[in-house]
């Protein structure tokens, strides 16, 4: 996997296919490898970055909170590397945190905008406080016991139930995060800015895709964001959890392809 400096840490990210390219970013505690059954599908007709986030996978953490300022400076960092200077930019969960902030700081680079089982608002003051606790927890419990109490609230309880082999993947992912990475992960979205306010500012065309079994990032999150985007299309995914993409990745996939094909946007 390439790699590049940024900031104090190195990020690590993959490279697939060729055409007009797609950013995309994974939720937390994954990393690169959520996307690779989206991925075989999208590859045909685009060229695919797809970046270990700070902290995940072979991404380093670097010095104090991974803060979503941290996270979109590390993307352009990537882009910059992988000779994109304008793209699309999908995002699950805390990817999609990444792509709020992104936005803020580098929306000429954004032609379009997928947002995955992520919300706009900030955490709550009982949700930061639990977040915090949580990062301050998992460096006295470890890791493995973060990850099994996780799996229930990121996988829908379908696929719980009907694909044993989807979860151990997802476990797998997770194990490559070391405690003090989960901690500084999680002490960087506790103090994430509020989006609301700049959905009114997006105005590329925007994807917004839920689970019906997501219980981290409801379907009225993903409504909230709808009513507030100027060219939004939404989607729910069935029998799909927090980690709906991956859960439903067949599904998913052909939701992008859609998307993607509605788009008029010349390689960047």
């Amino acid at each position: 996997m390439p790699r590049v400096i940024s900031g104090d840490a190195e990020i690590a990210y993959q490279t697939l296919g060729s055409g007009s390219p797609i950013v995309l970013l994974h939720p937390f505690p994954a990393n690169h490898e959520f996307w690779l059954p989206i991925a075989e599908r999208l590859a045909t007709h685009h060229q695919l970055i797809l970046p270990d986030l700070r902290g995940h996978g072979d991404s380093e953490i670097g010095e104090g909170p991974a803060t979503m300022d941290k996270h979109a400076a590390d993307v352009a960092k990537v882009c910059d590397d992988a000779g994109v200077g304008r793209g699309i930019f999908a995002g699950v969960s805390i990817g999609g945190y990444t792509l709020f902030e992104f936005w803020r700081k580098f929306r000429e680079r954004v032609s379009a905008l997928i947002l995955c089982n992520t919300k706009a608002q900030a955490d709550t003051a009982e949700a930061r406080a639990a977040r915090l606790k949580s990062a301050e927890d998992v460096l006295k419990g470890g890791p493995e016991q973060f990850i099994e109490s996780m799996i229930p609230k990121l996988i829908g309880a379908t696929t719980r139930e009907t694909r044993p082999d989807l979860v151990e993947r997802a476990r797998n992912m997770m194990k490559k995060m070391s405690a003090e990475d989960i901690s500084q992960v999680q002490q960087g979205m506790a103090v994430r800015a509020d989006s609301v306010a700049t959905l009114k500012t997006i105005n590329v065309p925007t994807l917004v895709v839920a689970g019906d079994e997501d219980g981290l990032t409801p379907v009225a999150d993903a409504e909230l964001m709808r009513q507030n985007l100027a060219k939004c299309e939404l989607r729910v995914l069935n029998h799909a959890g927090h980690y709906g993409v991956f859960e439903q990745h067949k599904a998913a996939a052909t939701v992008m392809q859609e998307f993607l094909g509605s788009l008029r946007i010349g390689k960047a």
